[in-house]
């Protein structure tokens, strides 16, 4: 249900937040999708976060859903005046009918173990 999917949008992103509070979370004040996130943490590579999010069986997108299957930077988090080093990291959640609080913890378990990997974090999942 759509409302459901609002509160798992905000719970996925406070644990996001909790976990590494330097990540933006893209049109945060904005009206949006309630059931997709896009985000990024600094330091952070897009490609390299989705391949380990792939080897710990999380399906995500990178950039904005009109940048879906390019290459370069989104036009979409340009236009909005993301810098190309934090837009370079962005990556994109869609929540569905389906979604559980259970998937909500292991993407975050999962982001935390990425961010371990990729910036030396010790991994551990925000409380």
């Amino acid at each position: 249900s759509r409302g459901l999917g609002d509160v798992y949008k905000r719970q996925l992103e406070a644990r996001l937040l909790a976990l590494a509070p330097e990540t933006t979370i893209f049109g945060a004040k904005a009206a949006r999708l309630p059931n997709t996130s896009c985000f990024s943490t600094p330091g952070v590579r897009a490609e390299t976060a989705l391949i380990s999010l792939d080897l710990s069986g999380v399906s995500v997108s990178s950039g904005s859903a009109c940048s879906s299957g390019k290459v370069r930077a989104s036009h979409v988090l340009s236009a909005m005046g993301v810098p190309a080093a934090l837009a370079g990291g962005a990556l994109r959640v869609s929540l569905g009918r389906t979604t559980t609080e259970a998937h909500i913890e292991h993407f975050i378990a999962a982001y935390a173990k990425a961010l371990a990997a990729l910036s030396g974090r010790r991994a551990q999942v925000a409380a």
